[in-house]
């Protein structure tokens, strides 16, 4: 939060003797554009207008028209499927894994945004943005929440998932340093050091965390829908997978946008340390796959998520300017491609335009 006394706060000049505070205030400089930062901003955060960094603001109006909510979804389907054994153990080992993982991963980003990241972005575009991706976050967790009561499943059982499951543990274990690190109050950016520890906190979030931790799961539960199974929790994991994609798209955008402002930041040892973080989170999200499916099920089996993820991650260096880690992979899941880059009014299965500005618009069909 904020204080009165920080220094990114810009005050008019004190009125002299005998005029008022108003007409003091109108011969201050304005903000021009041209001086507004993404971090270390000297300008007011308070002023949106004018824009420099529009395009933050034009993913806020996107991502607005997306907003839906998890209770316009109908479960019905589901509930019958689940309570009548018309799925495998398998499926049904995959679906709880599923939440076990995202009914606290999108806390945890939740938090990282509201404790940690936007406290230190001085762009009000950027900000605007990060305001309503903390709600989409809420939204995503309200919808798991949602999945879990609908299904009757032990609540103690799912939300403890990521302190009794390892392969679910090793990943928010991964995760954890980057988030304490900016949530500490003592944190403030202004140095090499803690700009790049800004920095390295987005790119894991953004690119590692959304744009890859995330991926296993998306394609395990919209599988389950190609084939009309668990159609209501496929379609809330459709609209989550747009909103994270957006998500995903604007942190890279934040990220090259920081690397464009403060180039010091980008150096050659930056760049390993932030390979390696790519490295190590393809094994865990692999490790991941192989405890959620330890045999084939949905026409998918472990090994082929690991030439996936490798696919998605050499994707996710290049977008922020690093080589790729795994040159000559291919993506093994055709079907899934909408998923990458996702554009609002693309249906994610179908090549025809479905506009949609709520939830209950999508068709499996």
């Amino acid at each position: 939060m904020l204080s009165f006394d920080e220094d990114i706060i810009t005050r008019p000049a004190a009125a002299p003797q005998g005029t008022s505070a108003v007409s003091a205030a109108t011969t201050a400089k304005r903000i021009s554009a041209d001086d507004k930062r993404v971090i270390n901003g000297t300008t007011d955060v308070n002023q949106l207008v004018p824009f420099k960094h529009k395009w933050a603001w034009e993913k806020y109006l996107a991502q607005c028209a997306n907003h839906w909510m998890p209770q316009e979804v109908n479960m019905q389907r589901d509930i019958e499927q689940w309570k009548t054994g018309q799925l495998t153990e398998d499926e049904m080992r995959i679906v709880k894994r599923n939440l076990g993982f995202f009914v606290t991963a999108d806390s945890l980003a939740a938090n990282n945004i509201v404790l940690g990241t936007y406290r230190q972005i001085t762009s009000p575009e950027c900000r605007q943005f990060l305001l309503r991706q903390a709600f989409d976050e809420a939204i995503h967790t309200h919808a798991y929440q949602y999945i879990v009561e609908s299904l009757g499943l032990d609540e103690g059982e799912v939300f403890n998932a990521y302190n009794e499951i390892k392969s679910i543990r090793d990943k928010d274990q991964f995760l954890m340093p980057f988030i304490d690190v900016l949530t500490d109050p003592a944190f403030k950016t202004g140095t090499l050091e803690t700009d790049q520890a800004l920095l390295r906190s987005i790119i894991v979030f953004a690119c590692i965390m959304e744009g890859l931790f995330f991926y296993v799961g998306f394609v395990q539960i919209l599988a389950l829908g190609r084939q009309n199974k668990m159609t209501g929790a496929a379609e809330q994991y459709q609209y989550i997978l747009r909103d994270e994609s957006m998500h995903c798209n604007f942190g890279i955008d934040l990220i090259n946008s920081i690397k464009m402002e403060n180039p010091q930041l980008w150096t050659e040892a930056f760049k390993t340390e932030i390979t390696d973080l790519f490295r190590k989170a393809v094994e865990l999200e692999y490790a991941y796959a192989e405890d959620t499916m330890p045999r084939g099920v949905l026409g998918l089996n472990a090994a082929q998520f690991k030439e996936y993820l490798r696919f998605i991650a050499n994707r996710r260096m290049q977008q922020i300017g690093l080589n790729e880690l795994f040159p000559g992979v291919t993506n093994p899941f055709p079907w899934m491609s909408e998923m990458i880059d996702l554009k609002k009014e693309k249906n994610f299965f179908e090549t025809r335009v479905t506009e949609y500005q709520t939830g209950g618009a999508l068709s499996w069909d």
